[in-house]
């Protein structure tokens, strides 16, 4: 049964009456060092931020508390772009797009306009969330066999069917920000560019992370003969401390701010990037095979970003809103959270709370591979994976004192639910999904909020860049399950088709208390992104840490499988005891080696005040920042 929340009864903000903000050109960005200084007059009191934590690299706070509006991505410069619009009265949309448009040029390999991604939006006007669908689709040439090769009968492997043509997906960033800003925002997309534009021309600040990132793709990137121009610049890694330009990029943008998006999907922009994927532009000295795509113009042509109704359900007196297929993302935590629902969890026994985390989630993951995948091709029973009676049924299968042997079968989300109904079907191995993702949050003086994934896939996505354009194009095609399934096996929800879009675990999430927000989060990470929202939403809720303790705490992830993977902080806390309830804990491979995830977050503290809170530590840490800091 469940319980009330400890979690804090909110003295709400009440947003003002919704107006259109004035229009305007943006203001100069501000220079990092003077975005770090005001970072770092916004930490949040004593008391506030995760007792002993590190304040992060130099020019990157991770907690800022403040009024106006706030935001928290993993980059000063995006961070800054936002506040800037926030600042010269744009709204939470308007703020996010800048802020995604700059992470084009300053995470250039998961944040690319060659990718896509989700949105969760909360208006304060209408105290109603909204979604936007911008995830990336198959090209109508593609069929449940293409990745596999047809000499061998097996799915191609997957370093290969990442590095191709073959794994790019119709790009759905700029449909998704057109679409945002015309249902949205207040802000022209010419005008929310400029701040990106600035940073491209100018340069930012090459740090550890972003020479890792290089390395990581170093091989490869330099067999592909735009890309080894743009990011090994006369042909070696770039040096941390110095200044990265993007002037390719700098002109695609401006291109765009005048032509609009119409020109990526029906005109000149567009022709190049279907160039590049049906023939990628290999170094004819490479001896990497790189396939070529099955994209063609009319997929582009054909491409719409989408709006579909988001997944709700009530934890603990809270209505959490989430991403709905072709994301699970939405539909997994929520089903998490109703089972979770069914039991009470204790601060004071922080161990035996994880250990009903980690079977709700083993239970999630299942029904998830069963049942999730692209909502036009797949009928995916929805209303019935987030019902009560479905939780309960799948609640009565946890022990407390014992972890149930993984995997785990799915259940049956039929409409006929008795306690304790074993689970029925094979179960279905965890697929692989890249870890390469970054998720911001806005919010904005009115009180709207944006929780928002932006995605190439890999880091670095397929490899490809449009020659002359100054952007990646994304692998998101091998989220599909890549080998069709025996015949007599379960029918794959996720399989590739034409048009469809491959399922996601992307939960950019919206919490709500009495119709108003309390809290925004969301987080890369693959399918980890899912434990991920779901670890910091127990954190918070049923184990009362505050929001940056919650987000910085140690995690685990059970996807259903054999083994629980944990960072090692994870491990040292919690291992022994969840250990002995029968878990097999081993530390997380990575990548990054050892870390899960790399939140972003932000809470409403009292009226008109909010936190805005990133990693301290994680990939490098985040930055945090508010219009307004509170003195």
């Amino acid at each position: 049964m469940s319980r009330s929340a400890t979690f804090p009864a909110p003295s709400l903000p009440q947003p003002s009456p919704a107006r259109s903000p004035r229009r305007g050109p943006a203001r100069r960005r501000t220079a990092l060092a003077a975005a770090a200084i005001v970072a770092a007059s916004c930490l949040a009191a004593p008391g506030q931020a995760l007792a002993g934590a590190p304040p992060g690299p130099p020019g990157k706070t991770p907690v800022a508390t403040g009024y106006g509006g706030a935001v928290s991505t993993v980059d000063p410069d995006a961070s800054a772009a936002a506040i800037e619009v926030l600042k010269r009265g744009g709204n939470a949309m308007d703020a996010a797009v800048a802020a995604a448009a700059t992470l084009g040029v300053t995470e250039p390999y998961v944040a690319a306009i060659g990718g896509g991604g989700y949105m969760t939006y909360y208006d304060a006007r209408k105290r109603r969330v909204y979604t936007v669908d911008g995830r990336e689709a198959a090209p109508r040439r593609m069929r449940a066999d293409s990745f596999v090769d047809p000499a061998t009968g097996k799915a191609l492997p997957f370093e290969e069917a990442v590095t191709s043509g073959l794994s790019v997906g119709v790009p759905g960033t700029l449909a998704q920000w057109e679409n945002a800003l015309r249902r949205h925002g207040t802000r022209s997309l010419g005008t929310l560019l400029q701040p990106a534009i600035r940073v491209a021309e100018k340069g930012f600040v090459v740090d550890q992370e972003f020479r890792d990132q290089t390395a990581v793709n170093e091989a490869r990137f330099r067999d592909i003969v735009p890309t080894r121009q743009l990011f090994l610049p006369g042909g070696k890694l770039p040096v941390v401390g110095s200044t990265f330009r993007n002037p390719d990029l700098a002109r695609t943008y401006r291109e765009l701010a005048k032509r609009g998006t119409d020109w990526f999907y029906e005109g000149e922009l567009g022709r190049e990037v279907v160039r590049a994927v049906q023939k990628p532009p290999v170094d004819p000295a490479a001896t990497r095979k790189v396939r070529p795509g099955l994209m063609e113009r009319r997929d582009l042509d054909a491409y719409k970003a989408l709006n579909p109704r988001p997944t709700s359900v009530s934890y603990r007196g809270l209505d959490v809103y989430g991403m709905p297929p072709s994301s699970s993302g939405g539909s997994t935590v929520g089903e998490a959270l109703n089972i979770l629902g069914n039991f009470r969890l204790d601060a004071r026994d922080p161990a035996r709370t994880l250990h009903y985390y980690l079977e709700a989630s083993k239970l999630a993951f299942a029904d998830r591979g069963r049942y999730v995948g692209d909502p036009a091709q797949v009928k995916v029973p929805l209303e019935e994976l987030l019902s009560r009676g479905f939780a309960r049924e799948r609640a009565c299968l946890i022990q407390p004192d014992r972890a149930a042997a993984a995997p785990v079968p799915p259940g049956s989300p039929d409409g006929r639910y008795s306690p304790c109904v074993p689970p029925g079907g094979a179960t279905r191995a965890l697929a692989y999904e890249g870890p390469q993702t970054t998720h911001l949050v806005t919010a904005d003086k009115w009180g709207n909020v944006v929780a928002y994934n932006v995605t190439l896939e890999q880091f670095g996505g397929s490899g490809i860049t449009v020659p002359g354009r100054g952007f990646i194009l994304n692998n998101e095609l091998t989220d599909f399950t890549l080998q069709p399934p025996a015949p007599g096996s379960p029918p794959d929800p996720n399989l590739p088709g034409p048009g469809k879009r491959p399922r996601s675990s992307m939960a950019p999430t919206i919490v709500l208390q009495d119709g108003r927000p309390r809290m925004a989060l969301g987080s890369p990470g693959g399918s980890t992104i899912i434990t991920t929202v779901l670890q910091i939403l127990v954190n918070r809720i049923d184990l009362g840490m505050r929001l940056p303790d919650a987000l910085a705490a140690p995690r685990a992830t059970q996807r259903n499988t054999p083994q629980v993977f944990a960072e090692q902080a994870f491990l040292d806390r919690y291992g022994r005891a969840l250990a002995a309830r029968g878990h097999r804990l081993e530390l997380f491979p990575g990548p990054p080696a050892g870390t899960i995830g790399a939140a972003t977050g932000l809470e409403f503290l009292a009226p008109g005040l909010v936190q805005a809170v990133a990693e301290p530590v994680r990939r490098g840490g985040g930055s945090a920042q508010v219009v307004r800091p509170r003195r």
